[in-house]
């Protein structure tokens, strides 16, 4: 069943199908299939399916990154249903309106910590959003700003005149998220937030991002394939398989009373690991 639209909803997808365009050597795809799904303001929603299930492609497209107006050939695109961020249609939006809204999204590509620029310390790649913004913003409030959400995302304020090369891969991934929040969107949409991090300090980098958004009041659409990860997280589970939502819920509900083989997969394969320790899905 479809959820029911509601004023407090910040993302609204009705039937959304997203694909990528055919060119002279590839065919067409379509990665998202007739999504429908909600995010409430201030919730955390969670995304999970597995490689090629089409989190990614949904991730990018709620950011306001997909295709059309706004961005080049071979990012995807609305081709059916609808999606609404903050009101705004996305498909077909304009250039213009698409800016101001991404200025009130925070987006955390999966592979954000290896984007940090290796000739920036961290304090400066973390700033880099504003100045992009706008390049006369003032450099004391910047630095304050960015000394704020480094703190905020449990990193010591001495890393913030290193460089990258010279942090953990767990550091790199707090700096990436920091740069992401940097604006204090009201939006983060975060493609596997602890990807490249090892397991000992996955918990703490979760851990200072419910922290975060709980202090800040943010909604987070958070994409995983880790169970575990959107279980620690995530106060609502969208799963996906082959671009279409097979269930939305709470996980252990979902999981309590699979009604799809996909979910009856998973199921399995959380009872063999144990509740604590949710497999990854592409083991369902």
């Amino acid at each position: 069943m479809a959820p029911v639209a509601d004023a407090a909803n910040i993302v609204m997808a009705r039937d959304l199908s997203i694909h990528y365009r055919s060119n002279r050597s590839e065919p067409g795809f379509l990665a998202v299939q007739g999504v429908s799904l909600d995010i409430a303001r201030g919730e955390i929603l969670g995304l999970v399916g597995e490689s090629g299930s089409g989190k990614s492609t949904l991730a990018v497209t709620v950011a306001g990154l997909a295709g059309g107006h706004a961005v080049g050939s071979g990012a995807p695109e609305i081709c059916g249903g609808s999606l609404e961020v903050f009101g705004t249609r996305l498909r077909g939006v304009h250039r213009r309106r698409r800016d101001r809204l991404t200025l009130r999204i925070g987006y955390l590509p999966q592979d954000a910590a290896e984007r940090l620029s290796a000739s920036l310390t961290v304090a400066d790649n973390v700033a880099e959003p504003i100045y992009m913004r706008d390049r006369r913003f003032n450099t004391r409030e910047a630095a304050a700003a960015v000394a704020t959400v480094i703190d905020s995302v449990r990193l010591p304020l001495s890393l913030m005149n290193k460089l990258p090369y010279e942090l953990s891969s767990g550091q790199r991934q707090r700096v990436a998220l920091a740069r992401s929040l940097i604006l204090e969107p009201a939006l983060l949409v975060a493609d596997e937030p602890t990807g490249g991090v090892d397991a000992s300090v996955r918990d703490g980098v979760l851990d200072s991002l419910k922290d975060l958004q709980s202090r800040r009041e943010f909604s987070a659409l958070i994409v995983s394939s880790d169970l575990a990860v959107v279980s620690r997280i995530a106060d609502h589970v969208a799963v996906l398989q082959h671009g279409i939502v097979v269930g939305v819920g709470n996980i252990d509900e979902l999981l309590a009373h699979p009604h799809d083989p996909y979910l009856k997969g998973l199921a399995r394969a959380r009872r063999l690991n144990g509740k604590g320790r949710d497999a990854h899905v592409h083991q369902a």
